[in-house]
């Protein structure tokens, strides 16, 4: 009896040790995912805001410039593309930001879509800079936990996406497409867009099997 009492003891206390290390997990995980999240929308919010204070920032240089000196005009207009240009997101390079509302998605558009890259943020994969005319292809895993895209099955036509780009344009875009494809398909990478300004979105189904497209059209092209 007394055998049969420890063993039960032991059991008991492996089985409360297994649900501390359990939660414990689970806590950290979502823990890493909140802060993961609360950093990618606090630079979105950064990255917006510093092209903004450029934009006033040259108005302002504009209208406190003299006409009748060109070297001044010279000197007082900005030579880069404004404070965004250079930026980095937990030490990749940022090309610009993109917003979806719907599913409160705010995330860095990682310059280079490496392994590394792409576990920290959404990348552009292929295609054109963003709010250049043409499409470019941004990728972004789905981690079945609401990081990166792992909500644009959330996402149907008529959804509005926002792209910020490193002169600090914000422009808004309007899906109009969205379908599930092979992994071997590339024909909406390289589609043409006679001119207009597209963007593709592409992330894997939740089983893993597919891949999850949204195509969406700038709406000053439409």
């Amino acid at each position: 009896m007394n055998r049969y009492s420890n063993f039960l003891t032991i059991l008991l206390i492996i089985v409360i040790i297994a649900i501390i290390g359990f939660l414990a997990f689970g806590g950290y995980t979502v823990y890493k995912q909140f802060t993961s999240t609360k950093e990618a929308n606090e630079f979105v919010n950064s990255f917006i805001n510093g092209a903004n204070n450029d934009v006033n920032n040259t108005a302002n240089n504009s209208n406190n410039i003299s006409g009748d000196d060109p070297l001044n005009q010279v000197e007082n207009t900005p030579s880069g593309s404004g404070s965004s240009t250079g930026q980095t997101f937990q030490g990749f390079a940022v090309i610009g930001t993109i917003e979806i509302p719907k599913i409160n998605l705010a995330y860095p558009i990682l310059k280079d879509a490496s392994p590394a890259a792409i576990e920290k943020s959404v990348a552009k994969l292929y295609g054109v800079n963003p709010n250049e005319p043409g499409n470019i292809l941004i990728i972004g895993h789905n981690y079945r936990n609401g990081r990166l895209f792992a909500n644009n099955k959330k996402l149907s036509v008529g959804d509005k996406i926002y792209i910020t780009d490193l002169s600090g344009q914000r422009l808004t875009y309007t899906i109009y497409d969205k379908f599930e494809t092979t992994t071997e398909d590339v024909s909406f990478i390289t589609r043409n867009t006679n001119g207009a300004r597209e963007i593709s979105l592409q992330t894997c189904t939740d089983d893993g099997n597919f891949r999850l497209i949204i195509l969406a059209k700038c709406d000053l092209d439409s």
